[in-house]
Order: structure tokens, then sequence, then C-alpha cells
């Protein structure tokens, strides 16, 4: 009786079962063994197929549609900088890899369904499951709805997409952890710990070589007292600054006899100033010796100091290593505390590249990050308000694109469909945002918002959908799907690897990140983190994730296609 009541609430209010279908599946996404998750999105159509095994939910394709094609334009938007972007330095192998391994994923999932007879609904959620693209499914979902199909047999496919997404999904995931962290190394024959500290030391950004860290990192001004003997005493500030060559120090303050004098380079310290000064701590006492002393000098440290984030848009530092611009531009004092990349930390060093739509937290004197700021973005701050009259009509107009913009193929006109074409907008208008900071802002948060939801209510959705035929529809393809599944995620990853390395030349610890971004899955990015004790792979993750999350999304309209 009470099964009865909860099917038939469930039934007559769909859209509370989407929120519980959300709230279950955040919560099965955090289950997890040794930092492995599933992940809120796949939790999501677990949970939705659990739900869709008690009540027969009705779900609205338009509200599906709507949630889809935000977090298509939140994920163009996202990824649109980084796409010219990443064919500057090591990028451009990397981006090849974000290349060849969904068009090769494209293929191996063909040629799989086609061996095992599947339909197409089937051979899209294989193809979504088995490459970890969750997105694959909206595309294949709206390729599907343009088949000269009856509507029961859309629906039917459309279940069978979801079905085999989950069924494969999870090995998807576990696959690409194992190949970045254990098979990958065992083939390279590559320590991974090693190979890291090696690419550590060609960014520049070591820990073995002391202060290093110091050139690219924020620290806080501190007061030191310049003792007798001091190495500082009897030097000029530009020749105490210039002392520790591995690291930045700057002296911003004097006080001398109880007076305040302002730090000029041609100012000589003596012993018994008082200096406020700002560095890793190691270096600054390399410069001012054992014996001097950190007191507290609030009037001293009372400066004028700023941190802000600006957004890299410019192209005299884009493209360009920190290393580089610090030369170039040099600016007393000023510090890189952070760079993001698509949602992404990037090792802080001298050698690392800054890209275009970078963003970079800045700390110093007031004047010199103003005048960085005006450096990198154009003096633009970023802004909490969105511009949804312009996202309004970029996903309009993209959605239009996408159905006038198609081939004849049998006697059948094949479109791009409104998603991709939705996809392709936020490309564009992101990649415009990089170029023009003022143009459609959209703060970090908003994208993630709809990208999050979007996505994950999407899925949901499918999965209530497909929740009544779930046990049928395994029953019909059986254990074949699964060990599909299995071929569809690996092959490839071997064929990403062997290019990499034998043709691309590509240094292990960038390759096996690139691997990862190519799959869009995090989780790999992290194993190779773990188990190199290294931040570094995201770099070659970075570079390759922009192309894996639109190749692979749009690979679910190909692979439609293909099937029919």
């Amino acid at each position: 009786m009470t099964m009865r009541l909860v099917e038939s609430f469930l039934a007559a209010h769909p859209e509370l079962a989407v929120f519980l279908v959300l709230g279950l599946g955040y919560l099965i996404g955090r289950i997890g063994w040794r930092g492995f998750a599933i992940g809120p999105v796949t939790g999501c159509l677990f949970a939705g197929l659990l739900v869709g095994q008690v009540a027969d939910v009705p779900v609205s394709d338009t509200a599906k549609s709507i949630l889809f094609l935000l977090f298509l334009f939140g994920i163009g938007y996202s990824v649109g900088p980084r796409f010219l972007a990443a064919i500057r330095g090591d990028g451009l192998p990397a981006m090849a890899i974000g290349i060849i391994v969904p068009l090769s994923g494209l293929a191996t999932a063909v040629a799989v369904a086609k061996a095992l007879s599947l339909d197409v609904g089937f051979a899209a959620g294989l193809y979504s499951g088995g490459l970890t693209e969750s997105p694959a499914i909206g595309t294949a979902a709206e390729a599907i709805k343009a088949l000269a199909l009856t509507e029961a047999e859309r629906l039917r496919l459309t279940s069978h997409i979801a079905v085999a997404d989950g069924l494969t999904y999870l090995f998807g995931t576990i696959g690409v952890i194992l190949m970045t962290s254990v098979i990958g190394p065992l083939l390279l024959r590559v320590n991974l710990r090693e190979a890291a500290r090696e690419l550590e030391l060609r960014y520049g950004f070591s820990a073995a070589k002391p202060g290093v860290h110091s050139a690219w990192r924020p620290i806080d001004v501190r007061a030191y007292a310049i003792a007798e003997g001091s190495p500082a005493a009897g030097l000029s500030i530009a020749q105490a600054e210039a002392a520790v060559k591995e690291a930045r120090v700057f002296f911003f303050r004097v006080r001398r006899n109880g007076a305040l004098i302002e730090a000029a380079p041609s100012l000589v310290l003596q012993a018994g100033d008082v200096v406020a000064a700002t560095g890793r701590r190691e270096a600054l006492i390399n410069v001012i010796g054992t014996a001097g002393r950190e007191l507290e000098d609030p009037e001293l440290l009372d400066m004028p100091t700023l941190t802000q984030d600006a957004y890299v848009s410019n192209a005299a530092v884009a493209g360009k290593p920190l290393r580089e611009i610090a030369e170039q531009y040099a600016e007393r004092g000023l510090f890189v505390r952070r760079i993001m990349r698509g949602g992404l930390a990037i090792p802080v060093a001298p050698g690392t590249v800054i890209l275009r739509g970078d963003r970079v937290s800045l700390t110093g004197p007031e004047a010199a990050v103003s005048r960085a700021l005006a450096l990198a973005g154009q003096g633009v701050s970023l802004t909490d308000t969105t511009d949804f009259a312009t996202v309004g009509f970029a996903i309009f107009l993209g959605g239009v694109a996408g159905m006038l913009i198609g081939f004849q193929a049998a006697g059948v006109r094949v479109t791009l469909g409104i998603s991709v074409g939705t996809l392709l907008a936020g490309l564009v208008v992101g990649w415009l945002r990089s170029r023009r900071p003022h143009f459609v802002p959209v703060p970090e948060p908003v994208v993630a918002f709809m990208t999050a939801i979007g996505l994950a209510a999407f899925v949901g959705m499918v999965g209530l959908h497909a929740g009544p035929i779930f046990v049928s529809a395994v029953k019909e393809v059986g254990i074949g799907l699964l060990l599909g599944g299995v071929v569809v995620t690996l092959v490839p990853q071997f064929v990403g690897l062997l290019v990499g390395h034998f043709v691309l030349r590509m240094n292990p610890i960038l390759l096996l990140g690139a691997l990862a971004g190519a799959q869009t899955v995090t989780a790999g990015l992290a194993a190779l983190q773990e188990r190199s004790g290294s931040p570094v792979g995201v770099l070659g993750y970075s570079a390759a994730v922009p192309f894996g999350h639109v190749l692979l999304t749009s690979g679910g309209t190909a692979v439609v296609w293909l099937m029919t």
C-alpha cells in the first residue's frame, strides 16, 4: 500500500521526482573508495534508474532540452578561450591527443556496436559510458528524435542509451584511472615520481632548488632588523634585492632612527635599520642574515597592497612563460598567487605559460597590481552579473544554425542538430570573451551552476524515463555490452599512448595527463597526480580536455549517423 502511494505521488508530481533524483544522485556520487567516486552526474543517472523502478514518472522533453542546452552553452563558454590557446608551447601535442582519442573512441564504439548487433540506442550508450562523456547522451537522443521512426520506437531507443551508459560508465572511469596511473607508466617504463621531478625542473618549481618557489608565489610583507655583520649592511636596496639569484625579494620601506624612508634603489642599508621586506623567508634570511630579527612594526608595514584576479586577454602576455613576462614587465613586489585554467589550478612556476582566458590572481603593491591588471586583462575586473540577453540570443542562434547546417547522406538530410549548434555557439561566445573581456560576462559560479545542474538534472530525467525498462534491457544485451564497454574505454587510450609516445615524443607525465583530459576523466588526473606526487600533469590535461569535451559530446550525434 505504501509503495503504491509513493508511486502515485511521484507520478502525479514529476517536478518533485526530479529533485528527489538530484538529491539522491549527488549523495550516490559522493560514494567513493580511496579517492575514486562516480560523481554527481552518473549518480543522478543511477538515481533516476532507481526511482524509475518504483514509479513511471512522466518527464517533460521540453524541460530536458532546456537544461541540456544550458549545460552545452556553459561547457562551450568555459572551454572556448582554451581552444586556440592550447596550440601554444606544450599544448600542441596534448591538443593532438585530445583529438585522436575521441576520434578513435568513436570508431571503436561503432565497430563494437556493429559486432554485437546493438541497436542505435545501445550503441550511443556504449559510446557515452565507455568514453565517460554523459553529455553524449543528450546529443545522441536528439539525433534519434530526427530519425524516421515511430514515437514509441524513438522513446525505446532513447531509453536504451541510459541503460547502456549506466552499465559501461563505471569501468569507463576506472579504465582511465588504471591507464594513467598503472598501465601507462608500466608500458612507458617510467617512474612517475622521477619523471615529475624532471618536468618540475624544466618549468622551474622543483622544491629541490631552494627558493625557486618564491620567484612566483605571494609572500606577506614582514619587518626585519638589520644586525651588525648582516650581509645586507652596506648594500644598496638594488644590490640587496639582487643578492639571491634564484628568488625574488623586495624592500619597500626602511625605518632609520625612528624615521620612515621609502626604499629607493640607491638607498644603502645600515646596521640598525628595520626594513619592510617581502619574499620567501629563507631567501630573506640569506640577504638579512640569521641574526636579523622579525619585528612587529605596524606603522612600517602599513602600505597599500592589493590582491585581485586578472582575466588574461592581452596578446602581450598570452602565450608567454611567467619568467619572460616578469623580465619584460618588471614590477617590484608583484607576485602571482594562483593560476586557474578552466576551473583547474595550474602550477605556478617560472616556466608556466600563461594562456588567453587564464584567471591569474595577483598580489602586491596597489599600483603594481593595477598596472599588471591593465596589462593582462585590459584593466577589466571580474563581474558578478550575467549578460543573459546575449546568452539567450546565442543559444537561439546556435540552435537555429545547428538545424540549418547539414548534408545529404543516402537521400536523407543530416544536420548538426540543436545541441551541437548550441555547443558551438558557447565556444564562439567564450572565445570572443577571451579576446574582448567586456563581451558577454558570465561569472564562473554561474557557468558552474549551468553545467552542473543542467547535465545532472537532464541525465537524471533520462534515467527516470529508462527506469521501467532497465531490467528487461539488461537481459537483452547481457554481458556482451559490459565487455564491449571495456574495449571502447581502453582502445582509444592505447591509441593515444602509442601516438603520444612514438609519434609526438611527449613527456610521459604530460602524455598521461592528456589521456585523462581527452576522455574528460578528472579522476584519472587525480590518480596521476597522487602517484607522481606532483600537480604538473594538469598541464597536459588542461590542453586536451577542451577538445575532449567538444568532440566526445558531438560524437553522440555521429554515432547515430554512423549506425543508421
